[in-house]
């Protein structure tokens, strides 16, 4: 079969949140079948990079959109009624593009990942079409329209609300719609838009992200995350001010590692805590998780599944999440990993993996084993194979199995 994917984020490499989804999608529907990838990069240097998705596509094509042109999109939008954050993701050239190969080649399915860029092909008739949301973006726009401070509150609950409303548009324009989570999929049908929806969660490479063969430092926990990412950033500021101070009473000696890219100037100062390190990005993150007693994950704001838990189960690293990270996460809090909704509980919860070896070794076994039988890629990619069928089926425009 031919297969048009079109995705947000050029997805090579596949080293963010934003392209771990779409890479391992492509890297699975290439094995059978012709694929064609279409995407936004926003460098040159992007694209150098990206060449090398060569090796899992058959073609693809791309096209810079500088933040500069981005912002004159966002700028554009804001006089509409549309959305501004899909503005940052179009680019005029890329859509005559992405048409031209659909009028020389004859796809059989177009796979669309996130709702921004599904406006290239939301007025292409006679495929088959699947829209992946992977999270319902909307909501954590409006999510944020509740947190920030005026006036960027009533951008984001603006924002949030136009999102929405072009979701539920866009959902009615495509054959099938998938998320991430059930929580997220439950989302989108209370649209009550009629879509046929459909989920498939995020996997993890569980080979790659393995157990450590020696020994972690029991008196280090670690964060992981971009730290230009709102929601990391507001996280680590209140749990180094409000949860970190409770631990230490007991575990003076604590280290906290705080590690992603790109930390803002307030992130910074956090290193001038004693015991606080600020990493910024790194080549690999697992060594400084391998060394970890504890992984926390206290999101404030959270929305779809978050890769840093996955990654850290499937190290056997213990995790204690925010209710609100754990609701994508197939697994059972308090069976496969921890969750906390107060300072004075998240302190708790840290401070009896620190203490108590065998029940950190037991929530170590407990999270990687839950990692492979239920956040592997081959069984995520078996849902997803038979989300495909039944829209080829309906549809009555191809055969999966050709």
């Amino acid at each position: 079969m031919k297969i048009l994917f079109i995705c947000h984020r050029f997805p090579f490499p596949p080293q963010r949140g934003g392209k771990i989804r779409p890479f391992n999608i492509i890297k699975h529907l290439s094995k059978e079948h012709m694929v064609t990838v279409a995407s936004p990069v926003r460098s040159k240097k992007e694209a150098d990079v990206g060449v090398g998705l060569r090796d899992y596509c058959s073609s693809y094509v791309m096209n810079i959109i500088t933040k500069p042109m981005a912002a004159v999109n966002v700028l554009k939008n804001l006089a509409t009624n549309q959305p501004s954050s899909m503005g940052y993701f179009y680019s005029q050239r890329l859509s005559k593009r992405i048409l031209e190969r659909i009028d020389e080649t004859e796809f059989d399915l177009i796979f669309v990942h996130c709702s921004s860029v599904a406006q290239y092909v939301e007025k292409v008739s006679g495929i088959p079409k699947i829209l992946d949301f992977g999270d319902m973006d909307s909501q954590k726009w409006t999510i944020y329209g509740e947190v920030r401070g005026f006036p960027l509150n009533m951008v984001y609950a603006i924002e949030g609300k136009r999102l929405q409303k072009a979701e539920a548009e866009l959902a009615q324009k495509f054959d099938y719609c998938t998320c991430t989570t059930l929580e997220e999929m439950r989302t989108l049908e209370s649209y009550n838009v009629g879509a046929r929806t459909a989920w498939f969660p995020n996997g993890v490479d569980t080979e790659y992200f393995k157990p450590a063969d020696k020994p972690y430092e029991r008196d280090t926990i670690c964060f992981i995350g971009r730290m230009d990412y709102y929601p990391n950033q507001e996280c680590m500021l209140d749990f180094c001010e409000n949860t970190l101070p409770l631990i230490k009473v007991k575990r003076p000696d604590l280290k906290l590692f705080i590690v992603g890219a790109s930390p803002s100037g307030e992130i910074r100062k956090l290193g001038n805590i004693p015991g606080v390190v600020v990493t910024g990005s790194v080549p690999d993150v697992r060594p400084y998780v391998w060394k970890c007693a504890v992984n926390v994950a206290p999101l404030n704001i959270a929305r779809g599944t978050q890769n840093k838990i996955l990654e850290s189960l499937a190290m056997g690293v213990p995790t204690v999440a925010s209710l609100q990270a754990a609701t994508g996460i197939d697994a059972v809090p308090g069976e496969h990993f921890l969750t906390a909704s107060s300072p004075q509980e998240y302190a708790d919860a840290v401070l009896k993996l620190l203490s108590d070896t065998r029940e950190r070794e037991r929530y170590s076994e407990a999270g990687r084993q839950r990692m492979l039988t239920h956040h592997g890629w081959e069984g995520s990619m078996k849902k997803l194979d038979k989300i495909i069928e039944d829209c080829l089926a309906l549809s009555g425009k191809g055969n999966w199995h050709k």
